[in-house]
């Protein structure tokens, strides 16, 4: 008997992680009474998953802004964020140490 190939044990890998993301966070909480029900907390999952679930495999983006080809100004405005904050840290770090003489 032979392994199957890597490829499709990654791919069963990422299938297994979906549908356990599924159970936990949207079926056990959601507590379906009816086959309609269950249907109704599927679909909510996929549009959560695709629209507002940030994906850490493709940088932290929705795989909606991946598809629409907004990660890249999504990217640009994380990193402006990031410095902005960094120059407020710098900021205020040298106002205390003006401050606070710990000589």
């Amino acid at each position: 008997m032979s392994k199957p190939p890597l490829t499709t044990r990654k791919a069963n890998g990422k299938i297994e992680r979906w549908h356990q993301s599924l159970k936990i966070d949207f079926l056990r909480p959601g507590c379906p009474l009816s086959q309609q029900d269950g249907t109704r907390l599927i679909e909510r999952f996929v549009t959560h998953y695709n629209t507002v679930r940030l994906h850490s495999a493709i940088g932290y983006v929705t795989p909606a802004d991946r598809l629409a080809s907004r990660h890249l100004e999504i990217f640009v405005e994380r990193d402006r964020k990031l410095e902005l904050a960094r120059q407020n840290r710098k900021t205020k770090r040298q106002s205390l140490t003006k401050y606070h003489c710990f000589e």
